[in-house]
């Protein structure tokens, strides 16, 4: 990357890379398109830029470097797709031809991909640029963000902090300027925790409004909780176009499962006011001081526009996030999710999970059984991850599909169209993810109910949030909640986000809230 970026600026000595790094996607694509900027000037002002991140926070584990020649024959074509020349990223678990899909474990290295993902494949079509991979946690059932290979990745914002995870090398390239549009996943949170730790925007589509062949997934088979694969991007706007690009006909005659639905123009682009679900906690992770108020100043700032809002009450997180989440991934024991790791180095991060998985089915019963008065949450995982029978994973995925039907009745009943949610944030401290897997609780929950979300960064943690922190003590009052108090600590001037949630297939729904969500704020920030 250096090579060629020198090689660029030796011989274009006059290109104003800053200018090019400044200007947001749909401006930048627009110029690509239209002639007055040429793919070199803006593919080399990224690749150099990208480069000064990936030193800063490794967060890029290959660069692709057949991209050169892609820019060099992208002014032959005649066609012109929406992303003509935009350089995109990718996550490490997304298909590249002739690159390594690692997922962090070494038994994946020098096993290039034979072809492209769909999703790489149509962004070609669209004229982008794939020029870089980007740094996952081993196995990706993580939101933190290192493997043996690679190393730990850090938050372009403070280094002593997460970037987030799975996709957490996208999340430090795109929130620190390297990438303008990042590709990454999402099964319990992984696109939106980068996002939210980094500072920008994140789409989780419903599981298969975009293609997933050709993309790897932490448990494969697993059916109990939707994955999906969706863009990162410092604003609504570059998300919204990205869609639009994606959802094509390339992309339904590539992966014929995936349904036939183009982007909904009309939907984004309305401006008729929405009536807006909202809660402040699931009674099962407290928020930090900073994510209430992220929730509180929203939702005000959303009925000073005119929009409705209505509270929503949520139940019975903890028997979504122990019986549908954890024993939905792990039914089978989690014979399968220890295979992935047969012969690899690296289990530390996750020691006590290991060991747990591991225990024969009577020690778990046991174990469980002497937890349960004391830390109750630590009992019900234990109880969580035994092997199931078959009709055992039937009746659980009937269990889920009910209540699926229970949530939307109860949206339905109140007549909204989006609904406003926390998102855990601040970023935390690196190896506190590791330690805290029940903080996913907020995000988890759209995969278990498969509907689109989204992540916009709506304020930074203050001193007075500081100051609240101090009372913070958790629902539980366990380690886990003694643990998150710390990982929030220290954090002033960090951004929080809020999750932006549609019904199942409503991506143009959810994309409309966001950037309403999105407006109001930098119109804030302005009057400030």
């Amino acid at each position: 990357m250096e090579m060629a970026v020198r090689r660029f600026r030796e011989q274009h000595p006059s290109v104003n890379m800053i200018s090019i790094l400044s200007l947001p996607l749909p401006e930048l694509s627009k110029k690509l398109r239209d002639g007055s900027l040429p793919p070199e000037h803006v593919f080399y002002a990224y690749v150099g830029k990208a480069l000064q991140i990936a030193t800063e926070t490794n967060c890029i584990t290959e660069y692709l470097q057949e991209s050169e020649t892609q820019v060099r024959k992208a002014k032959l074509t005649g066609k012109l797709g929406l992303l003509y020349g935009v350089p995109v990223s990718i996550k490490d678990s997304i298909d590249c031809q002739g690159h390594d899909s690692t997922l962090g474990f070494i038994k994946n290295l020098n096993k290039p991909a034979a072809e492209d993902s769909v999703v790489v494949q149509v962004l070609r079509r669209q004229g982008a640029i794939p020029f870089v991979k980007t740094n996952v946690p081993q196995s990706l059932i993580s939101y933190d963000c290192k493997n043996l290979i690679f190393g730990q990745t850090f938050n372009p914002l403070l280094y002593t902090r997460s970037p987030g995870g799975s996709s957490g090398g996208e999340g430090a390239l795109v929130g620190g300027g390297g990438s303008i549009l990042g590709f990454g996943t999402d099964v319990g949170g992984s696109l939106r925790f980068p996002a939210a730790f980094c500072g920008i925007c994140a789409l989780k589509p419903t599981g298969n409004r975009l293609s997933k062949k050709g993309i790897t997934s932490g448990v494969l088979g697993q059916k109990a909780v939707a994955a999906a694969v969706g863009p990162m991007a410092k604003d609504v706007e570059s998300l919204a176009l990205c869609m639009r690009a994606l959802l094509c006909e390339d992309m339904f005659d590539l992966d014929s499962t995936v349904p036939p639905l183009p982007f909904n123009e009309e939907v984004y682009s309305s401006t008729q006011p929405l009536r807006i679900g909202y809660y402040e906690t699931d009674f099962f992770t407290m928020p930090s001081p900073a994510m209430r108020r992220a929730v509180r100043e929203t939702k005000q700032l959303l009925e000073d526009a005119g929009h409705t809002l209505v509270p929503f009450e949520l139940t019975n997180v903890d028997y979504v996030i122990f019986n549908f989440c954890v024993r939905g991934m792990f039914a089978d024991g989690a014979a399968s999710f220890l295979k992935t790791f047969k012969g690899e180095l690296e289990k530390s991060s996750m020691g006590l999970f290991f060991w747990l998985a591991k225990s024969p089915h009577w020690l778990k019963t046991v174990l469980s059984w002497i937890a349960k008065p004391f830390v109750p949450r630590f009992s019900s995982i234990i109880r969580s991850m035994r092997a199931n029978t078959v009709d055992e994973v039937w009746s659980l995925h009937c269990e889920i599909e009910e209540f699926c039907h229970q949530f939307i009745a109860q949206w339905k009943k109140l007549n909204l169209d989006v609904m406003l949610c926390p998102m855990l944030g601040p970023a935390l401290g690196i190896g506190y993810p590791g330690k805290l897997s029940v903080a996913v609780s907020y995000t988890m929950l759209y995969n278990a109910l498969d509907f689109p979300t989204g992540v916009v960064p709506v304020t930074m943690v203050t001193d007075e949030d500081e100051e609240k922190l101090k009372g913070y003590q958790g629902y539980f009052r366990d380690w886990w909640d003694r643990t998150l108090a710390k990982a929030f600590r220290g954090s002033v001037g960090l951004p929080v986000a809020v999750q932006c949630v549609a019904l199942p297939w409503q991506e143009e729904l959810c994309l409309r809230f966001m950037k309403e969500v999105e407006t109001l704020i930098l119109k804030k920030t302005r009057l400030v």
